[in-house]
């Protein structure tokens, strides 16, 4: 049977410019922005000072410096705005409050990029391209929140405020931030851009005027009119769909799968719980044995690894016996794989795997 030839002359026409222009994959310059990805855990509670770092959503670290005594319970919440698509957001909950920061108190929520993944944006040259950032936010707490811009490798910065105008209901923020002629970016990867939602801040970062525009970091100026989400055991405050990108719009957020989001978040961490993993292990001589793990995707550096020690958080199986492990010592390791010693009894012979049990942790961390 013969074919008919299909005229597609004028096909193009029939697709809207708008859906052409948005057709970017990656133009999100934040990683896990939909808050879907928790490889550590999906709540933390306790945290306060002393506990800075990534405890629940990946590549979103909470930060609290100085000495204020406000502590949190973080979580990867379901709690969503609707029919938006979003599964997941992260949620900051007071569980002491704090109602009076001292000057050098600093509490937010940040997320780096390294400048290899910034160069598109032409910063430092008179062609620097303005960056849209959009999210939905939801607290109980109205009032005026700041979003800095830190630029790490020339010391400058940007703040704009945002406001929640209603109480216990989620709102779609959109802001945008000029271009900045002035500082090139590192093309590397180290942190190029900090990126603070501030929850806040004392005196010293909030008694100058808001820098508004591009210009040499002065911390008074970061986050001038920041509220105190501390300052009540009952304030909590989400976030999702975070969204930065080039241009002065914004455009949907960008949904990736979830294995594609999962393995942007692993070249920063990566965590292996009992017997998961690429796990094995060999005995090189008579007590001493090998153990490698290898990444699902190259991490962003050679990581700094750590494991959990304990009654049979290991097992060394060999043949027609095992040997129970207690810990793992450091055997080096880059960007593809680490590796672990461990001791074997003298039968041990040639040859075996290693087995993490119940309770066996391993983590390899690599975030900016």
């Amino acid at each position: 049977m013969a074919l008919s030839r299909i005229d597609t002359t004028n096909m193009i026409e029939d697709v809207p410019q708008s859906k052409i222009d948005n057709n970017i994959n990656f133009r999100n310059i934040i990683i896990n922005g939909s808050m879907d990805i928790a490889q550590r855990g999906t709540s933390a509670t306790g945290i306060g000072n002393g506990d800075s770092g990534y405890h629940t959503v990946d590549r979103f670290k909470f930060v609290e410096s100085g000495s204020p005594s406000t502590v949190f319970t973080q979580s990867q919440s379901t709690d969503v705005p609707t029919g938006q698509g979003f599964a997941n957001s992260l949620k900051m909950d007071v569980t002491t409050a704090d109602a009076s920061l001292g000057a050098d108190d600093a509490i937010y929520i940040n997320t780096s990029v390294e400048g290899q993944n910034l160069q598109y944006i032409k910063k430092g040259t008179s062609s620097a391209t303005s960056l849209t950032l959009s999210f939905w936010v939801k607290s109980n707490i109205t009032g005026t929140y700041i979003f800095e811009i830190i630029d790490r490798d020339n010391d400058r910065a940007i703040s704009k405020s945002y406001t929640i105008s209603s109480a216990n209901t989620w709102e779609k923020k959109t802001i945008t931030y000029p271009g900045d002629t002035t500082g090139a970016l590192d093309n590397d990867n180290a942190r190029s851009f900090e990126l603070i939602y501030w929850l806040g801040a004392g005196a010293n970062f909030s008694s100058g005027t808001l820098q508004t525009s591009w210009g040499s970091r002065t911390t008074a100026n970061d986050a001038v009119g920041q509220v105190n989400l501390g300052d009540n055991t009952a304030n909590e405050w989400y976030i999702t769909g975070v969204q930065l990108e080039a241009g002065t719009t914004a455009s949907d957020f960008e949904f990736l799968p979830h294995d594609v989001n999962l393995q942007r978040c692993q070249r920063y961490y990566n965590k292996y719980i009992g017997a998961s993993g690429s796990n094995t292990g060999s005995s090189y001589n008579g007590s001493t044995g090998t153990f490698f793990v290898y990444f699902p995707t190259a991490m962003r550096a050679t990581p700094t690894k750590s494991s959990t020690s304990g009654t049979a958080f290991y097992r060394f199986y060999r043949l027609n016996s095992n040997d129970a492990i207690t810990s793992l010592g450091d055997n080096g390791g880059g960007k593809e794989f680490m590796s672990f010693s461990f001791p074997t009894t003298s039968a041990a012979g040639t040859g075996g795997e290693l087995g993490v049990k119940s309770g066996g942790v391993l983590e390899a961390d690599a975030e900016l």
